[in-house]
């Protein structure tokens, strides 16, 4: 699987854990959750950069 791919899935599992903890009340659950969202969007915007390095250089 590419990055990019692999990415979106860690986004959605972090939105999942945080849907989780937001329904059964467990703060940890929301904050793993939210964390797990950042940390797959830095990434995101990491291969963002890539590809558009990767255009200038083409």
């Amino acid at each position: 699987m590419n990055d990019k791919a692999e990415n979106k899935v860690d986004e959605l599992k972090g939105k999942a854990k945080e849907a989780v903890g937001n329904a059964t009340d467990n703060e940890q659950w929301q904050a793993e959750g939210k964390a797990e969202q950042g940390k797959a969007n830095v990434k995101q915007a990491g291969e963002k950069i890539k590809d558009a390095v990767k255009g200038v250089r083409d």
